[in-house]
């Protein structure tokens, strides 16, 4: 009986000093191989990147309206998009190298109806200068709901959508700017109610006795969207200081185009455009707001259709 308990009492000692044993060398190897918060700062991270705050410039504006930043929530309004468009890196990139290709189309049709420049901007905030349709429905780089495109003299129908058409929505844009700018005697009231509509902002203002964008108290998205519009103006006239380091020969050139006249029914577009010395999918790419493969015209409604110069763009042979 001895001879077992102490068999016992061996055994348990034998673990204990394991386990005391192993508890020494893993305290040893942690103490050898912990990297302190201030070693780790005091090496360069891959490549020296860091993450900063974007600086925002003392004096800020919109359409020759100062943005009132000595109001510290505007500041941070502003420094919220600042910090979200500058570190939206994908969408900024494709922001700079469209906006060589959009803003010679979109720039003059804003001065000939004098709109100020400011609001090719708006057109970025919107759909970042691409055909996208929103989950509401909102089409095109203008993104127009149906009834407000209608308003504005675009045709909108399942063979025609001149939502998609730049040249066309810039200038019903113009329209809804105009007409918002007279009716709130402000370039970001106009812009804000691109975002929530003529009678919300009007509503809005009756309701809380308010004539400032900025005393306004509404939805977030309106909120943001006169900021947004803001900091995606400053990053894109100056992109350098906000990281970015696009080459010219990177961003994507002008399209290059003329134009012949449609006043007749089409049967086939892709009979028709072969016809032309093209294909299907580049007439599309050029007229994108020709909705489907065919044209009913019996009115013999003149449309005018886009082609590319000759040698501005390699044809796939099928």
């Amino acid at each position: 009986m001895n001879n077992k308990r102490s068999g016992i009492y061996i055994f348990l000692i034998s673990v204990f000093a394991m386990i005391a044993l192993i508890i020494i060398v893993t305290t040893i190897f942690l103490n050898n191989n912990t990297t302190t918060a201030s070693e780790f700062l005091d090496k360069d991270f891959p490549q020296g990147y860091k993450i900063t705050s974007p600086e925002i410039p003392n004096y800020l504006e919109f359409a020759g309206e100062k943005i009132p930043t000595e109001n510290f929530e505007v500041f941070e309004r502003m420094d919220r998009e600042f910090i979200s468009n500058t570190y939206y890196h994908s969408a900024t990139i494709l922001a700079l190298k469209r906006a060589t290709r959009w803003f010679p189309v979109i720039e003059p049709i804003l001065k000939k109806n004098n709109i100020p420049d400011d609001f090719k901007y708006l057109c970025v905030a919107e759909s970042n200068m691409e055909n996208v349709v929103s989950p509401a429905g909102a089409t095109g780089f203008w993104q127009f709901m149906k009834e407000a495109g209608e308003k504005y003299d675009l045709e909108i129908n399942s063979l025609v959508d001149e939502r998609y058409d730049v040249w066309k929505s810039t200038e019903a844009a113009c329209k809804y700017l105009k007409d918002s700018y007279e009716m709130f005697g402000s370039w970001s009231l106009a812009a804000a109610s691109y975002n929530m509509g003529q009678d919300g902002v009007t509503l809005q203002m009756e309701r809380q006795k308010a004539k400032d964008y900025f005393n306004l108290v509404i939805n977030s998205e309106t909120s943001r969207f006169v900021a947004r519009i803001v900091a995606l103006k400053y990053i894109l006239q100056n992109p350098a200081a906000y990281g970015y380091d696009i080459r010219d020969d990177e961003k994507y050139n002008p399209i290059e185009y003329y134009e012949i006249k449609l006043d007749s029914s089409v049967s086939d577009f892709p009979d028709y455009a072969k016809s032309l010395g093209i294909n299907y999918f580049i007439l599309k790419m050029y007229n994108p707001w020709l909705r489907d493969n065919y044209l009913t015209n019996n009115s013999k409604q003149v449309y005018m259709i886009k082609l590319p110069t000759k040698g501005s763009i390699e044809i796939i042979k099928d």
